[in-house]
């Protein structure tokens, strides 16, 4: 459906998104910022709790992995199904996350997917068996599905367009976070309390929930006009002047009333194509450059380099922390492109480096020097994928869909993220048993295509409102 020539020139739709589609007032912009930002932390805290959870829940399988086939006789075959099955659930949470964030709010599914992680946690520390461990973990895989979407689209809608990039950052320092505390306290506790500990943050999203507001912007769509003009209020402060940003919330939902109700054949219209493939082709290459299969990987390099498997997670988790956050200082300075740009090519250097290493060693050149360039190739590569192709593709997701197919195409996207997920981590040993430094080629060569597409294709959207973002992409 077309929208009226009138409605593109009032929300300024034919505008560049290098042009702002109306002109702020600086003194009420002013107000905004310097308004009451105590409840914008407070939701932002609570929402990475799901994050937390995330990094905890990925972060499970390595450390207890001796201990749970030791104590429960089980194969190497049934333990590689308990590890992989998180993915399995995560793919089926994404499929759910995006129509369950529409119906029920941002606030009611964060609810959801930590009552169902709890319970995928508690059965895991009661299991007894291969089927009942399967069980638990494929529930916190769906509930760390659904956190994927929902966590960066809820923090997008509350936050102040000077800070989102920021804050929509720390969802993946609080991954990060989750995984380093998962791998330390592993490596000091049972199998079974490392399954409770993972019940503490979703205790404390759950609880947390009932202090903050929904997004306004959820609220506003599904016609919750006090409760929206009242969330509006509580998270720029009480005396902040909400009236320019309700305006142009308000005046985006109107263009939107006109459209019906999103289907996925919409995805597909010449309005929205530009979106999906800007969200998917991020996704895409946020997975298919190989992160996911380094990462199952890794213990073997570092052991190879003479580096206790342990010692070298905790390292490469400690590594993730402080890129990500000099990534969440800087990205709304830099830009979400800069980085991305930046991330792909460090990735680039730090394929080509660890493919060079494996193949030194494989015609035993070099062999002394071999796995230090291992080494060295791995911490760039992990390094500047958490600088950009990690983190800023939720951020771009959670910054470029219109209200009416956020749900549909947020699903589209965390789906195709999370497969492409499984099939790096599913196929990695398999292509380093065929060629280990072809296998770094191809990734590198991802690389290069990521590069191009950022570069002719993905928008800057740093100090631009949802709306503004949203109308420009038009």
């Amino acid at each position: 459906m077309k929208m009226a020539d009138s409605q593109d020139i009032e929300i300024g739709s034919s505008g560049s998104l290098y042009q702002p589609f109306f002109h702020k007032d600086e003194k009420q912009q002013n107000s905004h910022d310097n308004g009451n930002l105590f409840m914008v932390i407070l939701c932002t805290f609570v929402a990475v709790m799901g994050s937390f959870e995330f990094g905890s829940s990925i972060g499970y399988s390595s450390p207890t992995q001796q201990g749970i086939m030791e104590e429960l006789g089980m194969s190497s075959e049934e333990y590689s199904m308990f590890g992989s099955i998180l993915t399995i659930g995560a793919m089926v949470g994404s499929i759910s996350c995006g129509r369950a964030a529409d119906l029920i709010g941002r606030k009611g599914t964060m609810k959801m997917s930590s009552i169902i992680s709890i319970a995928g946690w508690l059965i895991i520390y009661l299991s007894l068996g291969p089927l009942s461990l399967d069980v638990g973990r494929f529930l916190t895989g769906y509930g760390i599905g659904v956190n994927s979407y929902v966590v960066p689209v809820f923090i997008a809608e509350i936050t102040p367009t000077h800070l989102r990039g920021a804050l929509l950052t720390v969802h993946q320092v609080a991954i990060s976070t989750g995984l380093l505390v998962a791998y330390t306290v592993g490596a000091f506790v049972s199998w079974r309390t490392l399954a409770l500990t993972g019940m503490i943050p979703c205790a404390v999203m759950i609880l947390g929930l009932y202090f903050i507001p929904d997004s306004p912007r959820w609220l506003a769509t599904v016609g919750c006009q006090a409760e929206f003009n009242a969330a509006l209020q509580k998270l720029r402060g009480d005396t902040a002047d909400v009236s320019r940003e309700e305006a142009a919330i308000e005046e985006s939902l109107v263009t939107l009333q006109h459209l019906p109700k999103a289907t996925v054949l919409d995805l597909f219209l010449e309005r929205n194509l530009r979106l999906v493939i800007i969200g998917v082709g991020l996704m895409v290459f946020q997975q298919f450059s190989g992160y996911n299969g380094v990462v199952f990987y890794a213990n073997q390099i570092f052991t190879s380099a003479g580096v206790p498997p342990n010692v070298g997670s905790i390292l490469y988790a400690c590594l993730q922390i402080i890129v990500l956050s000099l990534g969440a200082v800087i990205i709304d300075k830099a830009g979400r492109r800069p980085l991305l740009m930046i991330s792909a090519s460090g990735m680039l250097l730090g394929s080509l480096l660890t493919g060079a290493s494996f193949g030194l060693k494989e015609h035993a050149l070099a062999s002394d020097m071999g796995p230090m360039f291992t080494i060295i190739g791995i911490m760039i590569y992990m390094g500047s994928y958490c600088l950009g192709l990690g983190g800023i593709p939720w951020i771009v997701m959670s910054e470029i869909f219109p209200l009416h197919i956020k749900g549909i195409a947020g699903s589209l996207v965390t789906l195709v993220s999370w497969g492409g997920s499984w099939v790096v981590s599913f196929t990695f040993s398999f292509l380093m048993d065929w060629n280990s430094y072809g296998t770094f080629l191809m990734f590198a060569i991802f690389c290069v295509v990521a590069i191009v597409f950022i570069w002719k294709l993905v928008p800057e959207t740093k100090g631009r409102t949802l709306e503004e973002i949203q109308a420009s992409m038009e």
